[in-house]
């Protein structure tokens, strides 16, 4: 800070002070007051505002070498806010604390944006790891002669592990490629089961579907969500039967498979979980996640009951049906 701008913020109360000056004096003069106590009392005001604006310039430019020091010690700019010292000054403390504020809130955006980054980085790893399975797969069925069905079914599991990535990647802005118009909740259902025909063959698992409604949303999503449940049960629950019914406003996807352990229903939707039926099959523990995600974003309740041994049902209820 230069000496011309430090003057320049203390304009208005020199200005003040000046004016108070010049009153004072005119009144002294009129009332009497002989020559030396005029120029005394003004001498003293002149050289008590020097040595006022001398002091106050030398302690404001201490401070702010204090503050460009801690600031060229700091990696993150944004944590300055947390080391200043309090100011003694009564409105300085007010916006002391604003800034407080603000700089609490950038340390809570940062944390998250890390936070955010490395788990993305983290499932991008992972993800990476698990798409080799249906490469590999892919390779050695054609170097086995390439059974149509069998490769079929291994670049249906690279399909399906791309397009989650890409709706993984989609959350962060989810007004992009969202289109919400009126569908119907049996097309999305025959679209979806139909994609995953093969998997779904593979594993011996029959589909039934029953109902139908419309409602308004993302049709790209509600598919893809009801695609995710489909491969779930078609990892997990070999064999089984699946039932999907469209009535009042909600999909219900059922099955009679081995069902969800008590103690990880609670966290099935979590980042990252796989449970132990998960950790024996394999894969990212992403799925169920992104449909949660999904389905916070479309308003849509969703609710998943499950009991071991007995199977599971997945709920998706939807605001404004049109029955």
């Amino acid at each position: 800070m230069s000496f011309k701008g430090y003057l320049s913020s203390k304009a208005a109360g020199l200005c003040l002070c000046g004016v108070g000056e010049i009153v004072w004096g005119i009144f002294a003069f009129f009332a009497g007051a002989n020559a030396v106590l005029l120029w005394g009392g003004e001498i003293f005001f002149f050289a008590f505002a020097a040595v006022w604006l001398a002091a106050g310039y030398f302690v404001a430019r201490s401070r702010l070498k204090r503050l460009e020091k801690m600031k060229s010690q700091l990696k993150e700019i944004y944590l300055l806010g947390e080391l200043l010292p309090k100011p003694r000054d009564g409105v300085e403390r007010e916006y002391f604390e604003v800034m407080k504020e603000v700089s609490r809130s950038a340390i809570g955006a940062a944390e998250n944006a890390v936070r955010e980054k490395e788990e993305y980085c983290e499932y991008v790893e992972s993800w990476i790891h698990e798409i080799k399975t249906p490469l590999t797969a892919c390779s050695l069925i054609l170097a086995n002669g390439g059974d149509p069905a069998k490769l079929k079914r291994e670049l249906k599991r690279a399909d399906n592990l791309t397009e989650t990535i890409l709706y993984y990647a989609r959350l962060r802005s989810p007004a992009k490629d969202t289109s919400i118009a009126e569908v119907s909740a049996a097309a999305v259902v025959a679209e979806a089961v139909k994609s995953q025909r093969e998997l779904l063959v593979a594993a011996k698992i029959g589909v039934e579907t029953t109902g139908d409604f419309s409602v308004y949303t993302d049709g790209k999503s509600l598919c893809f969500i009801l695609k995710q449940l489909l491969i779930n049960c078609a990892k997990y629950c070999r064999g089984c039967r699946v039932k999907i019914s469209a009535e009042k406003g909600e999909l219900a996807v059922a099955d009679d498979g081995p069902g969800i352990l008590p103690h990880e229903l609670p966290r099935v939707t979590a980042r990252g979980f796989t449970g132990a039926h998960g950790r024996s099959a394999g894969g990212t523990g992403m799925g169920l996640y992104i449909v949660s995600e999904l389905c916070k974003r479309l308003g849509i309740e969703l609710a998943i009951f499950s009991e071991a041994g007995k199977g599971t049902r997945v709920s998706l209820k939807f605001p404004g049906i049109k029955d």
